[in-house]
C-alpha cells in the first residue's frame, strides 16, 4: 500500500496541466525520502542555490505523513490546497512533524523566492459508517473519500444526472462539471483542466480502478469517456455517492448565472 505521493516540481501551478507527466515518487508506510540541492540519497531535488543540500526528510507513516525541518535557521510551510489559505508552520529543527492534509505543498525559502513540491496522502481513513466506537478494531472504508474536498463535488456532479434518474445513462463532460460547479464559492476558480486532475485522482489514486483494457480499446476522447463512466459506475454501485451528497451542490439553475464563457476557459 502506497501512504503518500510526492509530486517532484514542475512549471504548472496547482489544477493546471503539466507539460509532460510529472515525475511521481510513491512512498510506502516507514518509507522515507530526503528533499535538498541535492547529494547523495536526495531524492526530492529543489535546484536553489539557497536551500540546503538535504533540507529535509518526508516520511510516510499509517496513513499521513511527517516531516523534518533539518534546517537550523528558517521555518517550513505546508499548504493545504483544499483548506482555503490552511496551513501549518515545521519549526528549524523540528522532526516529525505530523501534516495531516491530503492535499499539500511543502514551501521552501530560496533566493528564487520559494521552491515548492506536492504531496498526496490518498489513503486517509475514514470510519465506516457501522463502526461503533468502543467496539474493538474500527472497520475503515475501503474507498477513504473526504466528502468536503472539491475531488467529492466533482465526483457528485458527475453522477447528479443518475443519482436523480437511474435511467438517464448520460453523464455530464468536464465543461458542464465546471459550469454546475462554478457557483460555489470554493469552485469559482475552478477550469476544466482541474476538473480533469479531479477525476485522475479519484480513478487511480481513491477507487484505484483498473482502465487498463478499456484505454487500449478506446481513442483518446473516448479513453476520457470510458474513465467517466467507470468512475460514475463504481461510485453509485457501492453508494460512494448518493442522494442525500446533492445538497453539496448549488441549486440547479444557478449555473446559469456563472459566465457561460469563464466555464468553457
Amino acid at each position: 500500500m502506497e501512504t503518500i505521493i510526492v509530486q517532484l516540481p514542475g512549471t504548472a501551478q496547482w489544477g493546471e496541466v503539466e507539460t509532460g507527466s510529472p515525475e511521481l515518487i510513491h512512498l510506502g508506510p516507514g518509507d522515507i525520502a530526503d528533499f535538498g540541492r541535492g547529494g547523495a540519497g536526495v531524492r526530492i531535488v529543489l535546484p536553489d542555490p539557497g536551500i540546503s543540500r538535504r533540507a529535509g526528510q518526508l516520511e510516510a507513516a499509517g496513513d499521513y505523513w511527517r516531516l523534518s525541518n533539518f534546517s537550523r535557521s528558517v521555518s517550513y510551510v505546508v499548504e493545504n490546497l483544499e483548506g482555503a489559505g490552511e496551513y501549518l508552520t515545521v519549526a528549524p529543527g523540528r522532526l516529525g512533524a505530523p501534516v495531516p492534509f491530503e492535499f499539500s505543498r511543502v514551501v521552501l525559502p530560496a533566493l528564487s523566492g520559494t521552491a515548492t513540491f506536492k504531496v498526496f496522502a490518498p489513503q486517509h481513513a475514514y470510519l465506516g459508517e457501522q463502526s461503533v466506537p468502543g467496539g474493538g478494531e474500527q472497520t475503515v472504508h475501503p474507498f477513504a473519500l473526504d466528502p468536503t474536498s472539491k475531488y467529492f463535488l466533482v465526483l457528485v456532479a458527475l453522477c447528479e444526472p443518475r443519482l436523480r434518474d437511474p435511467s438517464d445513462s448520460a453523464l455530464p463532460g468536464v465543461g458542464q462539471i465546471v459550469e454546475r460547479l462554478r457557483p460555489l464559492e470554493s469552485c469559482r476558480d475552478l477550469t476544466r483542466s482541474a476538473v480533469n486532475y479531479h477525476i485522475d485522482y479519484l480513478a487511480f489514486a481513491k477507487l484505484r480502478l483498473d482502465l487498463g483494457e478499456e484505454a487500449a480499446a478506446a481513442t483518446d476522447g473516448g479513453r476520457t469517456g470510458a474513465k467517466r463512466t467507470r468512475l460514475a459506475s463504481v461510485a453509485l454501485r457501492f453508494g460512494l455517492v448518493r442522494e442525500e451528497h446533492l445538497g453539496l451542490l448549488p441549486p440547479r439553475g444557478a449555473a446559469r448565472l456563472a459566465d457561460p464563457q469563464e466555464a468553457g476557459a
